[in-house]
C-alpha cells in the first residue's frame, strides 16, 4: 500500500473501526452480512427437508424395481413356459432368490429365457463334478 492510499484510508471511519475491532461501526454494505439464526435454522431446515425428499423417491423407485422382478412373477413366467424339464426347473426355482438373475430373467425376451436357464444349469452341474 502507498503512502497516499494509507493516508486516505486512514481517515475513512471504516478503516479506523477495523483497527479497533469495532466491528459494530462497519455498515452492512461493507461486505459483512449477518444472516439470523432464524434464517440459518430455517435453511437447515429446508435443506433436510430436500433431503427426505429425495430419500423418500429413492426408496420409493427402488420398491417399484423390485416389484417388477418378484420370485412369484419369475415362477408365474417359468410355469408358462414350454419345454422345461423338472432338474432345470428347480435349479431356476433356486436361481430366482439371486435379484439379478430375476431381472435378468424377466428382461430376457420369452424366445431366450429357456436357454439362458439351460446355460446356468449346464454351467452349475459342470463346476459341480
Amino acid at each position: 500500500m502507498s503512502v497516499s492510499q494509507l493516508q486516505h484510508t486512514s481517515s475513512d471511519p471504516v478503516f479506523f473501526a477495523i483497527l479497533e475491532g469495532n466491528w459494530n461501526l462497519i455498515p452492512p454494505a461493507f461486505g459483512r452480512h449477518k444472516r439470523s439464526r432464524k434464517a440459518t435454522g430455517d435453511a437447515i431446515v429446508d435443506a433436510m427437508l430436500e433431503i427426505a425428499a429425495a430419500s423418500k423417491m429413492r426408496a420409493a423407485a427402488i420398491m417399484r424395481t423390485e416389484e417388477r422382478f418378484t420370485i412369484s412373477k419369475c415362477i408365474r413366467i417359468l410355469d408358462e413356459m414350454q419345454g422345461v424339464d423338472q432338474a432345470v426347473y428347480l435349479f431356476a426355482l433356486d436361481l430366482f432368490e439371486n435379484p439379478s438373475a430375476r431381472e435378468i430373467f424377466i428382461s430376457l425376451k420369452s424366445e431366450r429365457r429357456l436357454a439362458w436357464m439351460q446355460g446356468k444349469f449346464r454351467a452349475s452341474t459342470s463346476s459341480a463334478a
